[in-house]
C-alpha cells in the first residue's frame, strides 16, 4: 500500500486519467474530489461490497430460476 501525505488543495494522480484532490479537512474527516473518466466506476467501499454481494446473489438465484423454468418446459412437452 502506498501512503501519501497531502495538504488541503493538493492532489495525487493515478495513471493519466484519474486525479484525487483533498477538498476539505474537517476534524477527523477528509473530503476528497475525484476526477476520472465517466466510464470509471467509483464507489465508497461499503457500497462496492454491497454491490458485489447483490451480484453474487443474483448470479446464484438466476441459475436456480433457469433450472426451475427448464423443468416447467420439460413437463409441458410430455
Amino acid at each position: 500500500m502506498l501512503v501519501l501525505t497531502r495538504k488541503l488543495g493538493e492532489s495525487i494522480a493515478i495513471d493519466d486519467h484519474i486525479k484525487i484532490r483533498v477538498v476539505q479537512i474537517k476534524g477527523k474527516q477528509v473530503r476528497l474530489g475525484i476526477e476520472a473518466p465517466k466510464d470509471t466506476k467509483i464507489h465508497r467501499e461499503e457500497v462496492y461490497m454491497a454491490i458485489q454481494e447483490q451480484n453474487q446473489e443474483a448470479a446464484s438465484s438466476s441459475s436456480d430460476r433457469t433450472r426451475s423454468i427448464s423443468k416447467m418446459f420439460k413437463k409441458e412437452e410430455l
